[in-house]
């Protein structure tokens, strides 16, 4: 059967890519632990399969339901996140070309860019993704090849209007590559409002779990993705089959985790609110924030990420991070499970010094689906 973009999400979540096998009727894809295909006779390939590095069964099953959920034409699975972001620059980028890059973002697709990248000669430009003319004046007519975005930015969670940067990338003959590990494809659609990429963390809210790392990229057009499909099995970064098979069963409750984180983000919005010792509050659900009404027009949702800052400045969010008991002080993010971090010391330690460098009071919540009383007597015990 196949699983047109007019289903519903919770149904392509479910049956995209999950074809019952053919062998035995099992309703879940079988785990392909095998690295290489009998093939009938040479080059007699059966359904394409001959090296599990360029194809594996529960990978593809993976890529399947990637596409279908972002409503893309193919999907791509890595073995992590910065893995199908170094395979998608190299895919399109050469020494010389210029990629204009968000002033707020995951510290490592920064020191990506600027340690790894940019000595194979690849420059960025940071820009605020909050202020499109900005982002224009940064791209590099002839030189920028993508426009990179997040939204919401981590851990900031700043908010840029994908359609608009769509029009202004495409103005100036470059694409929109949108990391929407944030938001999820149950809250937001990258692709449907104008852009030429998406990526994820499926370690992330894909997962679900904080059981598997993993990566991904989506597109719609037929040449780009033969570029990407090129570049991942020539790079070879790919989702073993047991992690494939991890992320696929994760997306199945993707939708209904969704609802939950951002049921219980909400209250620990407005807890922090009133809370005396919290001097802003970073989430995009809250009405103040100056991205607000962008992200009510393009999110289903707000999302179970939720950034703040306090008084008494680094050694007070030290104190609270090493203080809370039901949030768990970890980085990463998106698992069914609370996590407290200090992001300048931990996740975005690597921007320390450059523009993207984030505030040294600030913590951010990655608020899991447990009982939200809990949540919240945890995080009043944590910041007394």
């Amino acid at each position: 059967m196949t699983y047109e973009h007019s289903y519903g999400f919770e149904t392509l979540a479910i049956h995209a890519g999950n074809e019952p096998d053919p062998t035995t009727g099992s309703v879940v894809p079988p785990i392909y632990a095998t690295s290489t295909y009998k093939q009938d006779g040479v080059g007699g390939l059966r359904n394409g399969y001959e090296y599990s590095r360029s194809a594996n069964p529960t990978r593809t099953a993976l890529e399947e339901c990637l596409a279908a959920i972002e409503a893309g034409t193919r999907g791509f699975a890595f073995a992590s996140g910065l893995a199908a972001e170094d395979t998608l620059i190299r895919s399109l980028c050469v020494p010389g070309d210029h990629v204009v890059f968000p002033d707020d973002a995951y510290g490592g697709t920064f020191r990506l860019f600027s340690k790894v990248l940019g000595n194979w000669g690849v420059e960025m430009t940071p820009a605020a993704v909050t202020h499109p003319e900005a982002i224009r004046a940064a791209i590099r007519p002839g030189k920028t090849k993508i426009v990179w975005l997040e939204t919401p930015t981590n851990p900031l969670l700043n908010v840029a209007d994908i359609a608009i940067v769509a029009q202004i990338a495409h103005d100036a003959g470059a694409l929109l590559v949108v990391d929407n590990t944030f938001a999820s494809p149950y809250l937001q659609q990258p692709l449907e409002l104008g852009a030429d990429v998406v990526v994820h963390s499926t370690t992330k809210y894909m997962g679900g779990h904080s059981d598997v790392v993993g990566g991904a990229l989506i597109v719609r057009d037929a040449e780009l993705a033969d570029k990407i499909a090129f570049h991942q099995n020539a790079i070879g970064a790919v989702a073993g089959p047991f992690d494939a098979w991890l992320v696929l069963r994760g997306i199945k409750t993707l939708g209904v985790r969704m609802d939950r984180h951002s049921d219980n983000a909400e209250k620990v919005v407005e807890f922090l609110q009133r809370h005396k010792g919290v001097t802003s509050v970073l989430y995009p659900g809250v009405d103040g924030h100056p991205g607000h009404e962008t992200a009510a027009k393009q999110m289903k949702r707000f999302g179970g990420i939720v950034s703040f800052r306090v008084t008494g400045g680094e050694q007070h969010a030290l104190d609270i991070c090493n203080k809370a008991e039901v949030f768990t002080l970890g980085e990463s993010l998106g698992g069914v499970e609370s996590l407290i971090e200090h992001p300048g010391k931990m996740t975005h330690a690597s921007v320390a010094g450059t523009p993207l460098e984030v505030p040294a009071d600030l913590i951010r919540l990655s608020v899991g689906i447990e009982t939200i009383d809990d949540l919240l007597a945890d995080l009043d015990r944590a910041m007394s």
